[in-house]
């Protein structure tokens, strides 16, 4: 069935400026072909590049082309000449009157011609269909390669062209990478109108290109439902992190009409972990994108919608009603909400960091750049559970990896098996005590200077990546003026809002809120942007089913 599906994309392509001769070219070949290959005919050499060009950016492949000689503007060498740039691996053929085989043998140096056929080539089954046999079987047997539906072009160093391939990676949206530096890149951007300045490029499946897309236009492109099916709802989550995606298979899986809302990709800092070892059930462990990808099919499997790429911008009471408002100006509304919104990795202050972000600097695991990390020395820095996870998956294939810690040690914020694996370790290394002081380098890291937090002496390294895990900030300032949160914007909840045995401003209801309930009843929340959270994957997919049960329970009685 692959075989079949590939053969239907492939294409044998005909170029005729006489309409008559080129319908009949193309009549001999589907008779023969059609049911394998599709034909695709042309009558001049320009609209047939123009076909080409569609052709690669929707990733179809063209097996062979079939060109004549003799057409005005641009004669069949010529045109076999550019089509090469765009389909180097194609098989080339020219058609030819007995007068031009000069220029046929000619051609074989210029464009490295693998046929010549002489006009007319009746019967077809003797001097046509042998010679494509011939080639078809040939191109079948080259290192031609179906690359994947979404082809994304963009240079190594190109901040947008990081956030594009993460976006894509931790959406679990297969693509393609083509440097703009490798001549399939180039011929990528050619086949798009595009001169690379900027970057990056996204070809969609259908062939659309996309010239530096934001993340809702690219999502919407590659598939990914960024728009709620209904105004109305039983249950919003917002926030696609373990709690929210716990929330949301619990609440579809209850018979709740559930849809999670994911400004980014759902998983949150969890899903950009290489890997998590102390997640009950998994003794082995298992990859962040690995779970995270099984709790979003799952989510789906209950009936839960999943909608990517929308900001919230605001909540807002309407009676019975919760109502959460997109940055765009739309809505949906519900009878409940569950707040997941997780955290967001704390910016590295350091002057050159901002400019080098996405360049070298990257927040969190960015496990799209690992590869690119081969044989290289890495600096990390932070000192928590994420941090290591991101040491000991890159230490695989790094010359050697470096943690930067402002403390004494790891033992404050690491688990004890983290701590054991590093230490084993022959290429990490762990510098306590140590903060990075700026960051240096013209369009990409070079060096850092680093300094000694108890001596204040500084020194300066040679380095082209660095990953900071710093500490994490709630994603909640929409919240402003509706929901109650600590100094440092965490979410307060239950018994966190009758400390003083009273209930919270403006609560008109004869209960107290209920455990992850917020001020606003009916609007709970779960994971790492509740105050006092524990900060770990486990706590947080239990505060999401808890939240649920808190959810029916609120429902029933209102």
């Amino acid at each position: 069935m692959a075989q079949a599906a590939e053969s239907a994309r492939t294409v044998i392509l005909t170029v005729d400026d006489d309409p008559g001769v080129s319908r009949a070219v193309a009549r001999d070949l589907r008779r023969r072909y059609g049911e394998s290959y599709r034909i695709v005919r042309a009558e001049s050499g320009e609209s047939a590049l123009e076909a080409l060009r569609e052709l690669k950016l929707r990733g179809d492949l063209v097996a062979v082309i079939l060109a004549d000689y003799r057409m005005p503007q641009m004669n069949g060498i010529e045109f076999l000449e550019q089509a090469l740039d765009v389909y180097p691996g194609a098989r080339r053929v020219l058609l030819t009157a007995y007068a031009d085989t000069n220029a046929a043998i000619d051609a074989i140096n210029v464009v490295d011609l693998d046929h010549y056929l002489l006009k007319p080539w009746d019967p077809p089954e003797e001097k046509l269909y042998p010679v494509l046999d011939d080639l078809l079987e040939a191109w079948r047997c080259s290192e031609y390669r179906p690359v994947p539906a979404t082809k994304v072009v963009g240079h190594r160093w190109s901040a947008r062209s990081s956030d594009v391939r993460e976006f894509l990676a931790r959406n679990q949206v297969p693509y393609r990478w083509y440097s703009t530096e490798e001549p399939e890149g180039q011929r990528l951007l050619a086949a798009a109108g595009q001169d690379g300045q900027r970057l990056p490029v996204v070809i969609t499946p259908d062939g659309t290109p996309l010239v530096e897309p934001e993340a809702p236009d690219l999502a919407a492109h590659v598939g990914l439902a960024t728009t709620p099916t209904a105004d109305f709802y039983d249950l919003v989550v917002i926030g696609g992190g373990p709690a929210g995606l716990g929330a949301a298979v619990y609440g579809a899986s209850e018979g709740l009409r559930t849809v999670l809302v994911e400004r980014s990709a759902t998983g949150g800092q969890a899903g950009q972990s290489s890997r998590i070892e102390n997640y009950l059930g998994f003794p082995d462990g298992v990859s962040g994108g690995q779970l995270t990808d099984r709790a979003r099919r799952q989510a789906a499997k209950f009936g839960a919608e999943i909608l990517t790429a929308r900001e919230v911008a605001g909540l807002e009471v309407n009676g019975a009603a919760r109502t959460v408002r997109f940055s765009d100006g739309s809505a949906v509304a519900a009878h409940s909400v569950i707040l997941a919104t997780g955290v967001s990795y704390r910016t590295l202050e350091a002057p050159g960091c901002t400019d080098l972000t996405g360049c070298g600097v990257y927040y969190g695991s960015a496990l799209t750049e690992a590869s690119s990390c081969q044989g290289q020395d890495i600096y990390i820095v932070g000192g928590a559970n994420s941090a290591g996870q991101a040491a000991m998956y890159l230490s695989r294939g790094a010359k050697s990896v470096t943690l930067l810690v402002r403390g004494p040690d790891l033992a404050a914020s690491m688990s004890h098996y983290l701590i054991q694996q590093i230490s084993e370790a022959p290429n990490i290394s762990v510098r306590a005590r140590t903060v990075v002081e700026s960051a240096h380098g013209s369009d990409h890291l070079e060096q850092l200077t680093l300094r000694d937090v108890d001596t204040g002496e500084t020194e300066l390294v040679d380095a082209q990546w660095m990953f900071v895990f710093i500490g994490a900030a709630p994603l909640t300032g929409w919240l402003d003026g509706t929901v109650l949160r600590d100094d440092h914007g965490f979410i307060l909840s239950g018994p966190d809002l009758t400390a003083d045995g009273r209930p919270p401003a403006g609560w008109e209801l004869d209960r107290p809120p209920y455990h992850l309930e917020t001020n606003v009843p009916g609007v709970f929340v779960a994971g790492d942007a509740r105050a006092e959270s524990a900060k770990r994957v486990a706590s947080a997919v239990g505060e999401g089913a808890m939240a649920v049960m808190l959810v029916h329970r609120y429902l029933e009685q209102s």
